[in-house]
């Protein structure tokens, strides 16, 4: 059984301001994603990027994830509270970002950049969701900084369980790691070798949509559910992590079959 290392979540101050770890850690995701898309561009080409797109690339997706997976938040999450304090939703360095909100904001700035681009949407997000893991991989790390997001009370025989300052004497599941090792590690390795071989358009996108579903239901299960969860979260005994995965794993099915159809076909009509 271990005990929280007691970070810090401000990193430095810059004169009475404090620069959070919680917003380097989405800084060096970003920064991350624009080393990796240009490295990927010189080594393996592009039929719709060069290397300078990669700027614009970066700032289209950086606001679809802090806007979408901000607003993402309030409005899936906890709609009642920013209402009555609307004022906080500008509050990012004390967390409550949504990964559903930010995808949703990043197929908005992707298709914004493919208007720009004059490209192809799905090629876009097939090339983006290679290096997607990269920003999951700092944002949890950023949230077990944070000291939040634990997970559920496990036993005290667990040598990685952890007793949180907000979550009692009991050790918990450190739900940030598990989701930072599969969500950032293990997906990034899946999305990497997947794409080392041409696929259809759209397939790549898919199955990162299918695998960060599948992998964020299980790992719901370590995780402590939202406290101000009711409704249907109640009724179904699941979490709000866990019902807005289901939906994304059945269109990432769908998306997936109907790019290796389409695939086909168009080989096909060749032939």
């Amino acid at each position: 059984m271990l005990q929280y290392p007691h970070l810090d979540p401000v990193a430095f101050y810059i004169g009475s301001f404090g620069v959070h770890w919680y917003g380097l850690m989405y800084l060096t995701g970003f920064m991350l994603f624009l080393f990796l898309g240009k490295w990927r561009i010189r080594h393996y080409g592009s039929t719709i990027l060069k290397e300078s797109d990669m700027d614009d690339f970066l700032f289209y997706g950086a606001m679809g994830v802090i806007l979408g997976g901000r607003i993402g938040y309030c409005l899936f999450y906890r709609p009642e509270l920013y209402l009555l304090h609307p004022l906080n939703i500008f509050k990012t360095w004390d967390g409550g970002m949504s990964f559903h909100g930010g995808l949703i904001g990043v197929c908005i700035g992707v298709y914004l950049l493919s208007r720009k681009l004059k490209c192809s949407w799905l090629q876009l997000m097939d090339f983006c969701s290679i290096f997607v893991p990269i920003g999951l991989l700092f944002g949890r790390i950023g949230n077990f900084i944070n000291g939040e997001l634990w997970g559920r009370v496990c036993s005290t025989n667990l040598p990685w369980g952890m007793v949180f300052p907000d979550g009692g004497a009991l050790p918990r599941h450190p739900s940030q790691l598990y989701e930072a090792l599969c969500e950032g590690v293990i997906l990034l390795i899946i999305m990497w070798v997947f794409a080392r071989k041409i696929r259809p358009i759209g397939q790549t996108c898919s199955l990162f949509v299918i695998c960060y579903g599948v992998i964020r239901f299980g790992l719901e299960f370590f995780r402590e559910p939202d406290s101000f969860a009711t409704g249907i979260v109640q009724i179904t005994g699941l979490s709000l992590g866990q019902i807005y995965s289901i939906p994304m794993i059945i269109i990432g099915l769908v998306f997936f079959i109907l790019a290796a159809r389409v695939s086909l076909s168009q080989k096909l009509n060749i032939l």
